[in-house]
């Protein structure tokens, strides 16, 4: 399974916990957890709906930067 840790390093971007994170894609924090952790992978809605909701934040995602195998953070420095 594909590590998701980069999901984190969004959550922290956009200033959220876990909590409010999960409740603006529309999930329950034990997901948000599993994605964090690479337990589970996020499914392509709930990729929208994050790409939705940091866009109303200010922050322009991608499925790249959700589905890529290192964090946005990382790319950006290489």
């Amino acid at each position: 399974m594909r590590l998701m840790h980069h999901i984190k390093a969004i959550r922290a971007r956009l200033d959220l916990t876990q909590a409010a994170f999960a409740e603006a894609i529309g999930v329950t924090q034990s997901n948000v957890s599993h994605y964090e952790c690479g337990r589970q992978q996020m499914p392509p809605d709930v990729a929208r709906r994050l790409i939705d909701v940091a866009r109303g934040r200010g922050l322009d995602l991608s499925f790249d930067d959700i589905y890529a195998p290192e964090a946005p953070a990382e790319r950006a420095t290489t």
